[in-house]
């Protein structure tokens, strides 16, 4: 079988479609830096730091990513090309995590496995960035208007920006919610971020996930010399 077990990464039956939307690209991109990561550390039996390497990665991707591909992948059914991508990115997250974890949570491990794939977890091969590759398409390069920019966002996405971008958007729309003792599926009128043009064409590229999750129905970006900063009204 492939990597994660006998049906692939993609779980049972394999990933359907390949991973092309911005934001899953930037989350398996960050991902195959924490495999790269907590391999040399295991292979330096520095077993600690492989588990926080993992363990940082398993937070964002609960507290952040999970909330902003959710409307996405309810959707698979009627947009398969984006829907899919998140179900394929989050199948394949998921297989990688559990068996980052198992050397360390070998009993866990093992059950969580068990609920979608055969065999034992523990035989299953270690992790290894390359096999993310196999599941994407390349980037539609969202945002960008020429070639050269295009590869200026491809290269910024590289280390996961676009995960980085939509969670810092995403964390201040509830931020904004809860201060003002609002549900997080209440809705907010209009959400004004300045900040750098190239910061900006990062976050442009991830914004269809920003305004679903975050139930926003006008995002407005404006150029300034400034870190991004967010305005957002109820």
């Amino acid at each position: 079988g492939g990597p994660g077990g006998p049906d692939g990464p993609g779980g049972p039956g394999g990933p359907d479609v390949p991973v092309t939307e911005p934001l899953d690209l930037a989350m398996l991109d960050r991902l195959a830096g924490v495999i790269r990561r907590s391999t040399a550390a295991f292979e330096d039996y520095d077993q600690a730091s492989a588990l926080e390497f993992a363990e940082q990665f398993f937070w964002q991707f609960c507290d952040d990513y999970l909330e902003l591909v959710k409307p996405r992948a309810y959707a698979a059914e009627h947009d398969e090309a984006a829907g899919g991508s998140a179900v394929t990115a989050l199948r394949s997250a998921l297989s990688v995590l559990l068996r980052l974890f198992a050397p360390l949570l070998p009993f866990v491990t093992e059950e969580a496995w068990s609920w979608w794939q055969a065999g034992s977890i523990h035989r299953a091969p270690w992790p290894v960035a390359e096999e993310l590759e196999a599941i994407r398409s390349a980037s539609p390069g969202a945002a960008a208007s020429s070639r050269s920019s295009a590869i200026a966002l491809e290269e910024k996405r590289a280390d996961g920006a676009g995960l980085d971008a939509a969670a810092a958007a995403i964390g201040a729309i509830r931020k904004a919610k809860s201060e003002a003792r609002l549900p997080q599926r209440s809705g907010v009128a209009r959400v004004l971020v300045r900040g750098r043009r190239d910061e900006l064409e990062v976050l442009a590229s991830v914004a269809g996930d920003v305004v679903a999750a975050g139930h926003v129905a006008q995002l407005e970006m404006v150029p300034a010399d400034n870190d991004l900063t967010y305005e957002v009204q109820l």
